[in-house]
């Protein structure tokens, strides 16, 4: 190991620790405080509700658990965004798992609960996956109440995905152990079964003080809407719980008989380990997002026995393609190679570039794995694509273009993995958020934006400076510099993984060790859902 390899692996390790740091922070949703309070009332917490409910010798990730991060910090914040989502299993069935925190301002929803909700019922919609939502929630916060109810992606998109879900057959399950209120009440009458817990969960379209000033009616929450109400008069829950534990094992016994599921046949064998040290991994990744290192070295470490084959491998170099396992499942690869590469003709090409002959072979090998059913993995540390009067009279955009339409039409799931940089188009062509990728998520060095801090902060600081200037003010040498580094700071914290997940671009910030596994979990629940169209790349400028 050389000294490089030692800076590179304290420098990760360092990171790793700050990234287990901030999401031990945000597990503690609004605080011991509220965490207390519920237990007093005989409730168990969000994330204490979805521990018991899972079988423990399974496999687990959380989406989106640095989800509001940073964000509403003049409404006390909203620790992940309000709502806990995993994907995990319940005897035995692999399922997503939706429970409002209710130490965060009583579970009520922010625009980004919304999003996040959402994106729960995304993942369970593409993959055919069972949902089950523990329900415990004020409803929309009213305060930012145009920002979460009336668009398409907003609050009541939840309930017109209940009634979508409902016509495709996939199992949704709701349990209110807490409040549900207003237009929240529609989701667990959408679900095929709602449970109730006594004397705990209560649902009405308006609790008892809006009714007395609305119609003067005098009547308290637990007449107006608890389990007995709904249980023996008005017929809208199915089944009453004298506790939280009970609740959550009716929902195991009822996944329990849920019958077998039609396969999309994803290849699969026994797992192996690889056969190079993970760990090394740290080693191998550089501390700045501007060094060079061999992409290949990352994969090696990633896949099954180290075996890579590779496609095209002395074409189109600064893109790595080829097949392996992950976990026992066959993938194809996709990956930027971040080192510099010469070619056949002698040119030297940057690493990190996608140039016309590497868009050109991913096209090809991304239309393979539709061919053979291979889901596909994107591994991103990109830049973008190659500019200058060479590439734009080679075609790059059309080349561009090419790859693009082949991620956009590609009908086998996608994977992506933000290593490094995520930048411009590039960030579109590796299979961005934009291009429904099953699972993107972050290693700590991730970072999505347009073009990198120094390049954005360079035009930023001359746009800045002729404007100060044709207002008649001059500028020192000084002042500019001081005027620079604030607009790089301001930058980079924009492109920090954190605040990529904080906004859900991406679903989770994971260790890189963490990879294997949350692929491996991404391709068994993709499997649950058979490809029904074929890959048709469209028109194509050839």
């Amino acid at each position: 190991m050389d000294v490089q390899f030692n800076i590179n692996e304290d420098f990760n390790k360092l990171e790793i620790s700050e990234l287990r740091r901030r999401l031990a922070k945000v597990k503690e949703g609004g605080g011991k405080k509220r965490l207390e309070k519920l237990h007093h009332q005989g409730k168990l917490s969000a994330r204490e509700r979805i521990e018991y409910l899972l079988d423990k010798d399974k496999e687990h990730i959380e989406i989106g658990a640095f989800s509001g991060e940073g964000m509403y910090p003049e409404h006390g914040g909203c620790p992940s965004a309000g709502v806990v989502v995993v994907v995990g299993y319940v005897s035995g069935k692999q399922c997503v798992v939706v429970a409002n925190d209710a130490t965060v301002k009583a579970g009520a929803w922010f625009p980004i609960t919304g999003k996040k909700n959402l994106r729960a019922q995304e993942i369970a919609i593409e993959n055919r996956l069972p949902i089950i939502y523990l329900v415990d929630s004020a409803g929309v916060y009213l305060p930012m109440q145009d920002e979460i109810f009336p668009d398409k992606e907003h609050f009541g998109r939840i309930f017109r995905n209940n009634a979508i879900m409902s016509s495709m057959g996939i199992t949704q399950i709701a349990a209110v152990m807490g409040s549900c209120v207003a237009g929240g009440a529609y989701l667990p009458i959408m679900s095929d079964e709602a449970l109730i817990v006594d004397k705990t969960g209560s649902i009405f379209l308006a609790g008892s003080y809006l009714v007395k000033a609305a119609i003067g009616e005098d009547i308290d929450n637990e007449t107006l809407g608890g389990a007995t109400t709904h249980c023996e008069i008005s017929g809208v829950t199915d089944f009453k719980a004298k506790d939280d534990k009970d609740a959550l094992d009716r929902i195991k016994r009822t996944m329990a008989k849920i019958g077998a599921y039609e396969k999309a046949g994803f290849n699969r064998v026994e797992a192996q380990k690889p056969l190079k040290n993970p760990q090394e991994i740290y080693g191998i990744l550089p501390k700045s997002r501007a060094e060079q290192f061999d992409m290949m070295e990352i994969i090696l470490r990633l896949v099954d026995n180290s075996e890579f084959d590779e496609y095209k491998a002395g074409y189109g170099q600064t893109l790595i393609t080829g097949y392996a396992r992950i976990d026992g499942w066959a993938v194809g690869i996709v990956a930027n190679q971040r080192k510099v590469v010469k070619t056949k003709k002698g040119e030297m090409q940057f690493g990190g570039v996608i140039y016309s002959d590497s868009a050109d072979k991913a096209t090809r090998f991304i239309a393979n794995c539709n061919q053979k059913k291979i889901p596909l993995v994107f591994l991103q540390d990109v830049t973008g694509f190659m500019v200058g009067s060479k590439s734009e009279h080679g075609g790059i955009i059309k080349d561009g273009a090419k790859m693009v339409n082949a991620v956009a039409n590609s009908v086998v799931p996608k994977f992506t993995i933000v290593v490094g940089n995520s930048y411009g188009a590039g960030n579109y062509a590796m299979c961005g958020k934009a291009y429904d990728p099953r699972l993107i998520v972050s290693w700590h060095s991730g970072n999505i934006a347009v073009m990198g801090g120094n390049q954005a902060a360079k035009v930023l600081l001359q746009i800045e400076t002729a404007s100060l200037k044709s207002k008649g003010q001059e500028i020192s040498k000084e002042q500019e510099q001081a005027l620079y580094d604030k607009i790089k700071s301001k930058y980079d914290e924009q492109i920090s993984p954190y605040y990529a997940a904080a906004r859900l671009w991406t679903d989770a910030i994971i260790d890189p060790l963490e990879t294997r596994k949350w692929i491996s979990i991404g391709i068994e629940a993709a499997n649950h859902a058979p490809i029904e169209k074929s890959f048709n790349l469209g028109i194509l400028q050839v």
